[in-house]
């Protein structure tokens, strides 16, 4: 086949940085044209078949260099531009109106599939910004005059199909006008609420595939703040993807001009990689629960996601078939991508994949699930863009499918769908500020990626930018090193300060502290004299949750309510080598590190089997601290039940009394409600935050919520928490005939 040539004119303007550092000591440059030719060679294009393309590019004005030469032939960005997909006069994505009449880019279309249309968009042809008001002619690509225009230059506000505006943007904006995709979960619920559709299950013919469009890279990594892919009600996604500085926006990653990965970059902090397609391979420490279920934690997440493209794939299929009756077939290269499948094979045979065998049996649970399936897809640079909140999309999609089916064909149980605490972007403790915009100060040393540096830095917490969990740069003063923050002593609400010997270990103190302690409460009393009916009303005392630095350092750090008149244990020190947060967790999955456990505890095999654990074996040195007559149980049992009657005294008080019956429901703040009718359980009527609390409520209420948030205080310091507890219960008139106090050790030398 003889070589085929391709002529593109294309008018382009130069980058204005380069403009600036070109006519340093030069002269204005002369309004002339140069043609600069580039020349790429395509080999493999067919059998024995060499393509050569030629672009010859214009681009006005000789702009002289600083020091003499040609600016314009020696701009290697216009050979790297001519190469890339963006300037592919033949891709399908500029021709495809080619044989259309008339033979024009629609408006709907224009924005991204010329220039023209997205300098339109931008206003910069003098129109209204945020619309294409006009078609574009064809043979257009995405010049250099798209992206390097005045108006494109000041974009810096995105908004997405689902209404949802991303601000404050700097030029990685140009690409995610286009890599943004066409539809959301809103065009989805929009598709459903339309036809009337309460049934998920029923089949509406009028229901229609929803296609989110080609690589909408930016939809995936801003996860739910745009809500590109569809979110089921009632679950929590990942928010925006942060990378690391400065390797954090597409053009941070991607060669603007070519497009590829700048693979060079990578190779810093990822090891162990020779090439781009080395990048499937890619799992970091933030990533440490098996996502598919299979058991692997070794493969790269690019692995993750596509086993769990398949389990959805074949759940839809055992949907269609066992609910809707009719089979469903997928062809990521044809549209409308899904098909009927005629024979029952659930495999592509010959004829199925064509636009008049086009799936047409759509409910709104498969629409739901189908969209997400072509949302994981339509990204191929997914894993590395957002891939937790795809890895989200196709959980949920796979579980909402086995809702509605008799017999699933995928079982979930060894899947998991979030990270642990630290790295889990889509729970509470990192999306509760979403509608707000910016972590304020009061929150962000603990709820922000950005915010204990600047503390540790500063000494103060200020508004930080809301974050997808924590980050490497959180807990590491360098990535190459990966040393961690040293800190010699951290102040805790007390205002005690404290610390481990190891400086570095100090580091987690700062978050697992609490908010509140234990002369909090007696601050919010004040001088209120009267136990039982207090002069004006009182606020519950929060200490916020997991202040497992406090329990551990006991009355040093006064956590709990401490009655006045009792000694009380300070510091529980395990023993050496197990004696600070991070020896005894994993400083990344923050479970407990079992396999130590396990060599002076027996039997203990998982994480669950710690809760059986008790300080001795020895009976003659065993306490039946709760008074149930069970001294085999672990020492979280006695917390447990003398926590139990902690709140069984303070629902007794309350009513009989205060005489206004209290509720606690540990999902919703204020925790404490008014028990409206008695009941003592949290009923959907009990929303109404308890306003009568006394100073002996209180106390009670607080040193209760601790022990609720400190999941592991029978670990941290269980004689503390005990001694706290039968206190508490002295202190609400509970008889304490059958319980046992532990005694504070003497000091040393004492």
């Amino acid at each position: 086949m003889s070589p085929k040539r391709v002529t593109l004119l294309i008018v382009g303007v130069l980058l204005l940085a380069f403009l600036l550092a070109a006519c340093q000591d030069a002269g204005e440059p002369e309004e002339v044209t140069r043609i600069v030719e580039v020349t790429r060679v395509v080999e493999g294009a067919g059998e024995a078949e060499v393509v050569e393309v030629t672009r010859i590019v214009e681009v006005p004005g000789e702009v002289p260099v600083a020091g003499g030469g040609d600016a314009v032939s020696s701009l290697p960005i216009v050979e790297q531009w001519a190469s890339s997909p963006h300037a592919d006069a033949e891709a399908e994505a500029f021709v495809h109106w080619n044989e259309e009449d008339p033979a024009e880019v629609p408006p709907s279309c224009a924005k991204c599939h010329s220039t023209p249309g997205y300098i339109d968009f931008l206003g910069g042809d003098g129109t209204e910004a945020g619309v294409v008001d006009n078609p574009a002619p064809i043979g257009s690509v995405v010049s250099c005059e798209a992206c390097h225009n005045e108006a494109a230059i000041a974009h810096d506000t995105v908004t997405f199909p689902s209404g949802m505006t991303i601000a404050n943007l700097t030029d990685e904006a140009r690409c995610m006008e286009c890599h943004q995709g066409r539809a959301s979960k809103a065009q989805v619920d929009a598709a459903i609420t339309e036809l009337a559709a309460d049934d998920v299950d029923a089949v509406n013919e009028e229901l229609g595939f929803v296609n989110i469009h080609y690589y909408a890279a930016a939809a995936t990594q801003y996860g739910t703040l745009v809500q590109g892919g569809y979110e089921y009600d009632g679950k929590s996604y990942d928010g925006r993807f942060a990378h690391v500085e400065p390797y954090d926006t597409c053009i941070d990653c991607h060669d603007p001009h070519t497009l590829e990965v700048q693979f060079d970059e990578c190779t810093a902090c990822h090891q162990g990689l020779e090439s781009a397609e080395d990048l499937v391979n890619i799992r970091t420490l933030a990533s440490l629960v098996d996502y598919d279920g299979d058991g692997n934690m070794e493969e790269g997440v690019f692995y993750e996601i596509e086993t769990l493209q398949q389990m959805l794939y074949a759940t839809m299929q055992a949907y269609a078939t066992q609910v809707i009756g009719t089979g469903i077939l997928y062809d990521s290269h044809s549209h409308p991508y899904f098909f009927n499948d005629t024979d029952g094979s659930g495999v592509a045979e010959e004829g199925e994949i064509s636009g008049d065998n086009r799936f047409a049996s759509w409910t709104p649970r498969l629409l739901k699930a189908a969209y997400n399936y072509q949302v994981s897809l339509k990204d191929p640079g997914r894993y590395a863009h957002g891939g937790k909140y795809i890895i989200q999309l196709l959980y949920d999609a796979i579980e909402d499918l086995n809702s509605a089916i008799s017999e699933p064909v995928v079982d979930l149980s060894a899947a998991r769908r979030i990270d642990h605490g630290h790295f889990a972007g889509s729970e509470e403790a990192f999306r509760h500020w979403d509608a707000d915009g910016a972590v304020p100060g009061t929150c962000s040393k603990c709820h922000s990626a950005d915010g204990l540096p600047t503390f540790i830095a500063e000494g103060v917490t200020v508004t930080e930018e809301i974050s997808n969990g924590l980050e490497c740069t959180t807990c590491h003063t360098s990535l190459e090193t990966f040393e961690r923050f040293p800190l010699e002593g951290v102040e805790f609400p007390s205002g005690a300060v404290l610390a481990f010997e190891e400086a570095d270990a100090n580091l987690c103190l700062n978050c697992h502290q609490g908010r509140a302690f234990g002369g909090s409460v007696d601050r919010a009393v004040g001088e209120l004299a009267d136990d039982e009916q207090p002069e004006q009303p009182l606020r519950f005392v929060n200490v916020h949750y997991f202040a497992a630095g406090a329990t551990l350092f006991g009355s040093e750090a006064h956590g709990l309510y401490q009655y006045e008149g009792q000694d009380y244990v300070g510091r529980f020190e395990h023993v050496g080598a197990f004696d600070t947060c991070i020896e005894c967790h994993d400083a990344h999955a923050l479970e407990a590190r079992i396999e130590f456990c396990a060599a002076c505890h027996e039997p203990v095999e998982q994480t669950g089997d710690l809760r059986s654990i008790r300080w001795t074996d020895d009976e003659d040195d065993l306490f039946d601290y709760d008074g149930d007559g069970d001294m085999q149980e672990g020492i979280n049992g006695e917390i447990q039940t003398m926590a139990e009657a902690v709140y069984e005294g303070l629902l007794d008080y309350t009513a009989n009394t205060v005489g206004v019956p209290i509720v606690y429901n540990p999902a919703s703040h204020p925790y404490f409600f008014i028990d409206a009718n008695a009941n003592g359980r949290a009923d959907e009527g009990d929303t109404e935050a308890y306003n009568a609390f006394t100073p002996r409520s209180l106390r009670a209420a607080y040193n209760f919520q601790y022990v609720q948030k400190d999941p592991g205080a029978f670990a941290h310091n269980a004689r503390y928490v005990i001694q706290v507890l039968y206190d508490t219960l002295v202190d609400l008139g509970v008889d304490v005939s059958g319980m046992t106090r532990p005694e504070t050790p003497a000091a040393p030398g004492g």
